[in-house]
């Protein structure tokens, strides 16, 4: 292991913003992180991808890069396999490796960007499906001991864009294995977002995983900028949940209002709808904007700070709940 002092984390978080690590180093096993909390006791920062991250200022302390590897299939039935990754994989890498072993239920989760040990965190989800779908334990190391526990589905406590680890537990675990239950004879979802209008289109009438997962990849390519090309985290804010007295007020007002019923008898409003109609789409102060396209992605446009992000986030928070009284709530890690 090598540890690095004043350490920039510029490409090593998809905005591209420049911010220091006092001092930095990647582990790729269970043994070399015990080793580097018995003997480190300053300040802890755990980083995965830098896909769901805006960094604000330069991090005391020690960053642990999470780089442990592997993907194997740990047991399997007539009907499912599990499967496991290391929590330094690539997420995308592990969809394509399920995908090309037929193994169903995460195809609708391709391309989104960072590591298998982020996505429990953040509950990952989209297209219809989110991590807790097909999710069944996961294995941590207890920052303060060292000690590697075992997280079930319960444990977790998922929400929306949640988990445990995002709440209470927050920084205090680092995941190092992640299980998931897939299906060896997957039924396809297609029924949300693009994903039938683009298979159609293809001329697809039956298709497999692959092809949803291929899908996708395309719908994802085109309306998501490429943080190669522009600095981004892609959604910044999540999607707001309000009551269906608040959302019928709303509809009165602005009848092309878009919108999804809960099953739990609330309404979910894209936070995109939202943030354009309060006039922020393509908007840019300095290097700092929102996106052209997308304006629920914001971006670096080359030398923004995480400040002036985090400041014009503010701005479009305040300017959606003065216009809808709807608060919306970041997505990504603010460090």
């Amino acid at each position: 292991m090598q540890f690095r002092r004043h350490f920039s984390l510029k490409k090593l978080n998809t905005f591209g913003l420049e911010a220091r690590a006092e001092s930095l180093v990647a582990v790729k096993t269970v043994a070399e992180l015990q080793q580097v909390l018995a003997e480190n006791e300053r300040p802890l920062h755990i980083l995965g991808g830098g896909s769901n991250l805006l960094l604000t200022r330069d991090l005391p302390g020690l960053v642990i890069k999470n780089e442990v590897g592997g993907i194997g299939i740990v047991e399997e039935n007539v009907a499912t396999v599990l499967v496991a990754a290391g929590g330094g994989v690539v997420w995308h890498e592990w969809v394509q490796w399920c995908i090309g072993r037929g193994l169903g239920g995460i195809e609708n989760l391709s391309l989104i960007p960072g590591t298998v040990g982020a996505a429990p965190i953040q509950n990952i989800g989209a297209y219809g499906v989110e991590l807790k779908d097909v999710f069944e334990r996961l294995e941590a190391v207890e920052l303060a001991t060292g000690e590697v526990k075992v997280f079930n589905h319960a444990d977790c406590r998922f929400g929306y864009r949640d988990s445990i680890f995002k709440q209470e537990l927050s920084g205090k675990f680092f995941i190092t294995k992640v299980f998931l239950r897939l299906s060896k004879s997957p039924q396809t979802r297609t029924g949300y977002g693009d994903i039938q209008r683009t298979l159609a289109e293809w001329g697809i009438a039956e298709p497999t995983i692959a092809d949803v997962g291929r899908a996708v990849v395309h719908i994802r390519q085109s309306k998501l900028p490429d943080p190669a090309e522009i600095g981004n985290a892609g959604s910044f804010f999540k999607n707001p949940e309000i009551e269906v007295a608040h959302f019928q007020q709303l509809e009165q007002q602005f009848p092309g209002i878009v919108s999804y019923p809960l099953p739990t008898g609330r309404v979910k409003v894209p936070a995109g709808w939202l943030i354009e109609q309060a006039g922020w789409k393509g908007k840019r102060f300095g290097d700092a904007g929102c996106h052209a396209r997308q304006a629920l992605v914001l971006v670096n446009y080359g030398n923004a700070t995480g400040a002036e992000i985090l400041a014009l986030a503010k701005k479009i928070q305040d300017s959606v709940a003065e216009k809808f009284g709807i608060g919306l709530s970041p997505e990504v890690n603010i460090w």
